[in-house]
């Protein structure tokens, strides 16, 4: 078997052809205009890397070469960023955006940013900025904010910076920090999951109320294995006034305190239908925020076919009204209408501030009767019409026995019927007051009246058609 001298190819020599040839396409893809563009090396790949400093550029460049790994758009007019303005720079890994002119930002700005690392924005006009937006860069870890007018840093934006490991607020106008937060970059024993991540962060030169929170930050951050370390410990405060321009390490604060949590009733019992309301009192500095969690649920023998699926628990429990009287002081109620069974469990109201957390038990029984799977059913029973004496008029023969009827010139002969054991016989010639109180007809009998009377009470003779009464 012979074979030619090309089916052995030294592996250093194709890379730096197929290196060669990649150069070479770079160079005819254009470059956007009043810009530079660049390539590096970065082991077997050409990293393209594009800077636009023109003072005369007011708007980002739409042709930015799609294999773009590192663009950087400086001292530009450029006074906003549209929405998906680097939608084709999915390969992008540094972007830095550095004293322009830049007030606001779309927050669909970053959309397919999936790769970036590096997003930096400083020494722009900043007021506001888009943190929902960082859900757009999962691989973000390094966002710089220096010299902005930034001043407040919204709670919400602890949800979107949980990767965020370097964040630089230095230079803003920020004043306070939400508790959320401190949350965030120092997590609780009981909250930490696994190892926890450090993180580096720019607070100075901001005008900040010197409170118990902003000095916990300072302190905890010169702790030995603390999660935080700042850029700067050099913070000063601005507020109050009788602390204006003091370093936070040695003004006098009040101390922060751990909160202090008391239900109303640690147990409630409620019938099956009712409305219930739990409430709790917490205590503490800063002022606690209060959370409810249903953590379990009663499932017993009595009403375990009823309950059904058990549901996803612990649970966190959205419908609940909380006031603060005063600093310090918290409460809050939580309102259960038409009680069901599945109701029913342990309730926990959650304190919490950067100091700490404290929570409490709340058990609520459901009682009510037990759900039948068949109802029995009732025997029809037919009730015969009950007739009335008082009903029937004395002077009207009611429907009795058939008697014999009395033909012409023949005596009649004395019939005898039965006599019920329970009936006292009737003395001829005695007339029921009760049964003449509504006749009409005259007050001495008759011989109608005397048989009417005699049928009635069961009287056992009948008279003859001689008899006188």
């Amino acid at each position: 078997m012979q074979y030619s001298r090309d089916s052995h190819v030294n592996p250093k020599d194709e890379a730096e052809v197929r290196s060669n040839i990649r150069h070479l396409l770079l160079e005819t893809r254009p470059c956007p205009s009043l810009c530079a563009c660049a390539d590096g090396n970065s082991g077997t790949s050409q990293l393209r890397a594009v800077q636009c400093s023109d003072p005369r550029i007011s708007a980002v460049p739409l042709n930015v070469p799609a294999d773009t790994v590192k663009l950087r758009l400086e001292k530009t007019l450029i006074t906003k960023v549209p929405r998906a303005a680097f939608y084709n720079l999915s390969e992008l890994l540094f972007l830095w955006l550095t004293y322009n002119s830049i007030a606001s930002i779309h927050p669909s700005s970053f959309v397919n940013l999936k790769a970036l690392r590096e997003l930096r924005l400083d020494g722009n006009l900043l007021t506001a900025f888009p943190w929902e937006g960082l859900r757009d860069m999962p691989r973000l870890h390094t966002l710089g904010l220096h010299n902005n007018r930034l001043s407040s840093l919204p709670s919400h934006a602890a949800v979107f910076l949980p990767n965020i490991t370097y964040l630089d607020l230095s230079s803003n106008r920020l004043t306070i920090l939400s508790a959320e937060l401190l949350d965030l970059w120092f997590p609780l024993p009981g909250q930490r999951g696994g190892s926890v991540q450090r993180r580096i962060l720019g607070l100075h030169d901001n005008p900040w109320l010197c409170d118990c929170q902003i000095s916990l930050v300072v302190s905890l951050s010169l702790s030995i294995g603390s999660p935080v370390v700042l850029m700067d410990q050099l913070v000063t405060c601005s507020l109050p006034l009788g602390q204006s321009g003091t370093l936070l390490t040695k003004a006098e604060l009040p101390r922060c305190m751990r909160p202090s949590i008391q239900p109303a009733a640690t147990k409630v019992i409620s019938p099956l239908g009712s409305n219930v309301i739990l409430r709790c009192d917490a205590t503490g500095y800063p002022t606690p925020t209060l959370t409810w969690v249903k953590t379990s649920t009663y499932v017993d023998c009595c009403h375990r076919d009823i309950v059904g699926d058990d549901e996803q628990l612990p649970r966190n429990l959205q419908s609940c009204m909380q006031g603060s009287p005063r600093v310090g002081v918290r409460w809050s109620i939580i309102s259960l209408d038409a009680l069901s069974y599945k109701d029913a469990g342990e309730y926990r109201c959650q304190a919490r501030n950067m100091a700490g957390i404290a929570e409490a038990p709340i058990k609520l029984k459901v009682v009510g009767v037990t759900r039948l799977s068949r109802l029995p059913k009732k025997k029809s029973q037919k009730t015969p019409p009950k007739s009335s004496s008082n009903n029937k008029k004395p002077n009207r023969t009611p429907n009795a026995s058939p008697t014999p009827s009395l033909k012409d010139n023949q005596i009649p002969q004395m019939i005898t019927a039965p006599v019920p054991k329970n009936i006292t016989k009737t003395v001829p010639g005695f007339v029921d007051k009760r049964l003449n109180m509504n006749s009409k007809g005259p007050k001495k009998g008759t011989k109608k009246t005397v048989k009417t009377i005699l049928e009635l009470s069961g009287n056992a003779s009948i008279p003859t058609a001689n008899t006188r009464v």
